[in-house]
């Protein structure tokens, strides 16, 4: 069962995965723009223009193009920037540690502060504290990445000077970005908590775990919150996209050399083969990500099934 269930998720990623880059390949070769024209520039003749189209494989019919993208991706070769003639792969793999990092950070830091937040949030549920919670939360899940990124560079670099605004390096260069990228996270991750731990501390199992003496803090930790993981991992697990997603406005908002800004600089230049390689990796990803993720249930969980 557990075979079979792998085998037709895996046969779902790869249709999603496929689907995904044939969306990709298709929206990016209508932006407005021609990156030929930005390649050669203002002033290059039309045969010029032809010529590097040609070149570049641009002057063959879409479907032509995709297929042979395609067959090259699946041998591992995801072509070469137009703008810099470097292999995407390289690209690719050079920006990608300090995007990991940076989600990383920023996940970890969502989980620490939510996760505590939003079963403090339901222990005391319908009280001030509780109220605070829940509208700090909604507000920092509605504000913008790249407003508060600028806010955060306009209070601690540039008003008090204690953090740099931009670029890599220790850990105080990473301190403003992942503030900024894991507020989403810390208020999605406290709501969703709180939700599933209100669910569960009304079940029958946690007032006779109570009726035995148990202490609170065994309870809530022990038999409540262990119950209450299936949505809070679901939450995290679809978060790794949400990251590396957010990440392109962040890492632009704080120079940050990922692959968010590597994609920013894509899309100003139509350099297609980098676009269409981050997001056919990141799709790649996410559907892994989700596919752990399903498996973890039943580790959990074992009453749930594979279905």
């Amino acid at each position: 069962m557990v075979r079979l269930y792998l085998l037709r998720r895996l046969w779902d990623t790869a249709l999603t995965i496929l689907a995904m880059s044939m969306v990709v390949f298709v929206a990016v070769r209508v932006l407005p723009a021609d990156p030929v024209l930005l390649l050669a520039g203002e002033y290059a003749r039309p045969g010029e223009l032809e010529a590097i189209r040609a070149e570049l494989g641009l002057d063959r019919p879409i479907a032509v193009q995709y297929v042979t993208w395609l067959s090259e991706a699946a041998h591992g070769r995801l072509g070469k920037s137009i703008r810099t003639q470097r292999e995407v792969s390289e690209i690719f793999l050079q920006r990608l540690p300090a995007t990991v990092e940076l989600a990383l950070s920023a996940l970890l830091l969502g989980l620490l502060l939510g996760l505590p937040v939003g079963i403090v949030s339901a222990v005391r549920r319908n009280t001030g504290l509780d109220r605070t919670v829940r509208v700090l939360a909604v507000t920092s899940h509605s504000t913008p990445n790249f407003f508060l990124g600028m806010l955060l560079i306009l209070l601690f670099a540039v008003s008090l000077g204690w953090l740099p605004s931009f670029g890599m390096g220790g850990w105080r260069h990473a301190l403003l970005p992942t503030i900024t990228l894991s507020t989403y996270v810390i208020s999605l991750v406290s709501r969703v908590t709180r939700a599933s731990m209100l669910e569960v501390l009304d079940a029958d199992y946690v007032r006779t775990a109570r009726a035995k003496g148990l202490s609170e803090r065994l309870v809530i930790w022990r038999h409540a919150l262990r119950n209450a993981l299936i949505p809070i991992i679901t939450v995290v697990g679809l978060q790794f996209g949400n990251l590396v997603g957010g990440a392109i406005v962040t890492e632009t908002v704080f120079a940050w050399p990922g692959i968010g800004t590597a994609a920013y600089q894509a899309i100003l230049e139509r350099d297609y083969p980098i676009i269409q390689a981050i997001v056919l990796y990141v799709a790649v990803g996410v559907a892994l990500t989700n596919l752990v993720v399903d498996v973890l249930y039943s580790k959990l969980q074992p009453q749930v099934r594979f279905g």
